[in-house]
């Protein structure tokens, strides 16, 4: 998909690596101007491999997006992500992406073996990381977490924190200490923004009434406003590819 001229393209996880990750971005601005947008909350954190002509390439870690973020495209630059689930980033990364939480680690330019030809070919990167990944998921998981991964992205519409803690067999106090370390918000944090990115495909639709589980209209708005910033309608709109989720929407 092209719009003025910034090309958009999403592709999903293999199966193999589906437990970890969500899928694989590119943004291709060659316009020779920069681009203002909005990046969104969208439950899930990022590996951002960046180039842009005459600088060298740049890999940085995104962590957790508890926020809006008005950012912008530099003019000339092709950035390819993998959009990793949460859990990723203790049974990948060994990392604690809470310590950058709405904001980003800088990573070594050779990470992963990534190189700047890998960027010329969407289709190969995903395939070349895909056989990364792979080569690091872990053998054994602990079965508590692996319950609540699932129960999470399947139907978080369904549960309360209680009633999720009941199903793993964890208690709500200890699920929250582990969000909280490795990143960043509260269980309910989380499920709020998980509900919200679970809407965004309807509101792209323009069905902008409740689909997911709010209590009723009033709701919904307000819920939408408080994590995007503007009401139902502006996003459904999307003027100018403003809000970089909703554009990604249509490559699904």
């Amino acid at each position: 998909m092209i719009n003025d001229n910034i090309q958009f393209k999403k592709i999903k996880s293999d199966n193999s690596i589906t437990d970890f990750v969500d899928c694989f971005w590119k943004v291709d601005n060659q316009t020779g101007f920069d681009k203002k947008v909005v990046v969104l909350p969208d439950a899930n954190f990022d590996l951002v491999i960046s180039k842009t002509i005459g600088v060298p390439l740049f890999i940085s870690l995104m962590g957790l997006n508890t926020r809006v973020d008005e950012t912008i495209i530099k003019a000339n630059t092709r950035i390819f992500l993998i959009n990793f689930k949460l859990f990723a980033a203790e049974f990948l990364f060994q990392d604690i992406i809470a310590n950058f939480i709405n904001s980003y680690k800088k990573l070594p330019n050779n990470f992963w073996s990534i190189e700047e030809n890998d960027l010329n070919d969407f289709d190969k990167f995903c395939k070349k990381m895909t056989l990364t990944i792979q080569q690091l998921l872990p053998t054994e998981i602990d079965r508590r977490k692996q319950k609540l991964s699932e129960l999470l992205y399947s139907s978080v519409d369904s549960f309360t924190v209680k009633e999720i803690s009941e199903q793993v067999f964890w208690s709500s106090r200890q699920i929250n200490r582990y969000f909280t370390k490795y990143f960043g918000i509260s269980l309910k944090e989380y499920m709020n923004i998980l509900r919200f990115k679970a809407s965004l495909r309807q509101i792209d639709q323009g069905k902008l009434f409740p689909e997911q589980n709010y209590f009723d209209q009033a709701h919904f708005s307000r819920e939408v406003k408080k994590i995007t910033g503007v009401n139902l309608r502006e996003l459904y709109k999307n003027k100018n590819d403003r809000f970089i989720q909703v554009s990604l929407m249509g490559e699904d």
